[in-house]
């Protein structure tokens, strides 16, 4: 059995633009080689917005060195980027966005969501890239409900989103081995998963509370990190629960990073800096390549 090794929450929440209210459940500035090959947890929501003429959202920032996933499960978000890609993520979509070289993107709530306004919640998860794919070029990936598998369980359901579960594979495709799996849990729920061994294992509570191997309460925005020995843990939900599961092989490589870039020197950080105010990112709009 896979045992608890530490408890994840925020302290606080903040706002990224003004369209996303946002609690970080963790960071790699605490301890990157605790939760590699992961980066960053924000937990929007859930909040409820007011019907406007202007989305909100958050304008055009750059990336680089890592990917972003955004799992979308109440409102919408729309999505332009420096790699000529867009679109509209919905309630069970998701966006798989490889910043790699260099991207800029901008995020704001649908125009029809913002017409209406109503119930708004979704993660963005920062996944890190090895050294050696950091300067690929930027990819995207826009996965929607219907391209995500639905594996029945004995009191609920996963999505299997990225990697395998109970040999059912994932939509997504990733640098490093990854599982991302959304499971709804229904009432008086109990089930055991085995994770894999040797891998970065977490699993957030975004809704409900969840008994993690009869011992550990795990309640709404937090998230349990387990030793990497081990695979099988137990979960009890007392009511319906909606819960993430994420696993990744850890990456063994120096993470530095300033701001919106990830890489493993600080000259990397320079020259990425470098890089995007000399305009080598390319601009939202526009389908030109990054320079090289």
């Amino acid at each position: 059995m896979k045992k608890i090794a530490d408890i994840l929450r925020s302290d606080g929440s903040h706002w990224v633009g003004d369209g996303f209210p946002v609690r970080s459940l963790f960071s790699y500035h605490h301890d990157s080689a605790a939760v590699s090959p992961f980066l960053l947890f924000d937990y929007a929501g859930p909040h409820r917005f007011d019907p406007t003429d202007r989305p909100r959202g958050v304008g055009q920032h750059p990336h680089r060195g890592f990917e972003t996933v955004t799992i979308v499960y109440d409102g919408e978000v729309a999505h332009r980027d420096s790699a000529g890609n867009g679109g509209v993520i919905g309630p069970g979509d998701v966006q798989w966005m490889t910043a790699a070289r260099g991207i800029i993107h901008e995020e704001f709530h649908s125009p029809s969501y913002s017409k209406t306004g109503g119930p708004f919640r979704m993660v963005q998860l920062w996944v890190n890239l090895p050294a050696k794919d950091k300067m690929n070029p930027p990819g995207y990936q826009a996965i929607t409900s219907r391209d995500i598998p639905v594996v029945p369980l004995a009191g609920g359901t996963a999505r299997v989103i990225a990697g395998e579960f109970h040999a059912v594979r994932g939509p997504a495709r990733t640098f490093t081995a990854v599982n991302l799996w959304d499971l709804r849990l229904d009432r008086a729920t109990d089930l055991t998963l085995n994770l894999p061994e040797g891998h970065t294992a977490m699993m957030a509570v975004l809704s409900g509370n969840v008994l993690i191997n009869g011992a550990q309460t795990v309640d709404e925005a937090e998230i349990v990190r387990f030793e990497r020995d081990g695979s099988d843990v137990t979960l009890h939900a007392d009511r319906e629960a909606i819960v993430l599961i994420l696993t990744g092989e850890p990456i063994d490589e120096p993470v530095v990073g300033y701001g919106p870039f990830v890489m493993n020197s600080e000259a990397e950080i320079r020259q990425a800096s470098y890089d995007f105010n000399n305009g080598r990112f390319g601009q939202v709009g526009s389908s030109e390549p990054l320079a090289r």
